[in-house]
Parts: C-alpha cells; sequence; structure tokens
C-alpha cells in the first residue's frame, strides 16, 4: 500500500519539545498544582518539582522550540530530499509550520509523517495551535474524520504490523534498519538541558532535523526503496 504513495506528497516532520519554563518555581501556585495531579502516576516517589525537567512532554505543561520539515523532490529523475526548520518563539514556529501546510500541504492527496506521530507529534502541535489561538489546518483537525480519512503516516505504527504492545525507538528502528543514527549528538532526554542550560537551539535544530531524515529514511525502507544518501539531503 504505502508502496503506491507518491513520495513528493509526504510532508516528513518531528518536533522538539521543552518545560513551558526553566524551574518549576517560576509556573503560578495553580499550575505548580495542576502539574503535581498531572504527574502523580508517573513519577512515583520523585517530587513534582524535582519530575518538572520531564513536562516537555505534555502539550499543557510544554512548548515547542523546533518542528523540522522534510519533503522529496523528482527532477529528470533525480531525488533530493529538502529540510528546513521552525524555531524560536513557540508561536512564530506554529504560525510559519501553518502557512506551510496550508500554502503546500493541504490537497486531499497529502500526508504528514513522523515517528510516533499519531500519539505524540500531530496532538502536540494540535493542542499548542489551539492554547495560542491558531486556527487548525485541516490536516490536523481530526473531528468528525474516519481512520481511514485520517491523513497521517507514522513509522512507528507501520513497524507495529498490528501489534499494539510493541514500542519501538527511532533510535533502535534506525540501527535494526542500517540506517545511521540521528542519536549521534544528543538524544530526546537531553533537549531540555541543551536548550534551559547551554542556550544551544542550534544544537537542537540539528538534531530535529537528523530525527526529519531518519523518519524518511524509515519510510523508504518500508517501502524497500533504497535510503537517501547524503549527496540527496538539501538543507533549505
Amino acid at each position: 500500500m504505502i508502496n503506491k504513495l507518491n513520495l513528493e506528497d509526504i510532508l516528513f516532520l518531528d518536533i522538539e519539545t521543552v518545560p513551558e519554563t526553566r524551574h518549576f518555581s517560576e509556573l503560578d501556585q495553580t499550575k505548580q498544582e495542576l502539574w503535581d495531579l498531572k504527574s502523580k502516576y508517573q513519577r512515583a516517589e520523585v517530587s513534582a518539582e524535582e519530575f518538572y525537567e520531564r513536562a516537555g512532554i505534555w502539550a499543557e505543561f510544554g512548548k515547542i522550540v523546533c518542528i523540522s520539515v522534510g519533503y522529496f523532490k523528482f527532477q529528470e529523475d533525480v531525488r533530493t530530499f529538502r529540510v528546513t526548520s521552525f524555531y524560536g518563539e513557540e508561536i512564530q514556529i506554529l504560525k510559519d509550520f501553518n502557512h506551510l501546510i496550508l500554502s503546500h500541504f493541504s490537497q486531499n492527496k497529502h500526508l504528514l509523517c513522523a515517528h510516533n506521530g499519531k500519539e505524540f507529534d500531530f496532538p502536540y502541535i494540535a493542542r499548542r495551535m489551539i492554547i495560542h489561538n491558531i486556527e487548525l489546518p485541516y490536516k490536523l483537525n481530526l473531528f468528525g474524520k474516519k481512520p481511514w480519512e485520517v491523513p497521517h503516516l507514522d513509522t512507528l505504527e507501520l513497524w507495529k504490523f498490528g501489534d499494539y504492545k510493541n514500542f519501538t525507538s527511532l533510535k533502535l528502528l534506525t540501527n535494526v534498519l542500517g540506517i545511521p543514527s540521528p542519536k549521534d549528538d544528543i538524544d530526546g532526554s537531553e533537549v531540555c538541558r541543551v536548550y534551559y542550560e547551554e542556550n544551544d537551539l542550534d544544537r537542537i535544530v540539528i538534531y530535529c532535523e537528523k530525527d526529519t531524515i531518519a523518519v524518511a529514511q524509515i519510510f523508504l525502507r518500508l517501502r524497500g526503496d533504497a535510503i537517501l544518501e547524503k549527496s540527496e539531503i538539501v538543507h533549505i
């Protein structure tokens, strides 16, 4: 089935998120109490304040610092994969990403693809757009859609082959499929530290783009296509 999809109709993406504030103490009292309740069952004996460094994985307590996207272009049988990123202030990131969707990937044929995107990237982006009063693009507004009408692809879901008990990380999947690892510098657990302590957003952008490329590489392998060579990847 996925072999019949036109690669040029797919927007591959990845997001990086961090807690909305650097320190738990910077949250107002109500938000601290809400975080305490939200994280209660995940943190066991760890305090809400100590656990706050993981708050970035919840859209209600985190924010997006980078969205990287990539798409294929074929010109005279020459294949390229073009990668770009939106980063900086979250509201501008979301507006720029929204504009890209509306202007270039809004037709019925277009699809969004991410690793674990259905559980994380897509709903996270949608929730943050709602929080910032940004109208959802059709590709993220799933209200009333039947499962087969949802314009999303998920490389984790494709790899599961119906096994809902299985979770395979991007790092593990690239390893078993012989794809260069995107985790050769930092991984998701370090993004908060790099953002707030090192103030190195550029490093996070590079990491996010590597993940986006890895998602595209996995998709190619699942189709039985040759993976991308470095010369085919274009940063714009």
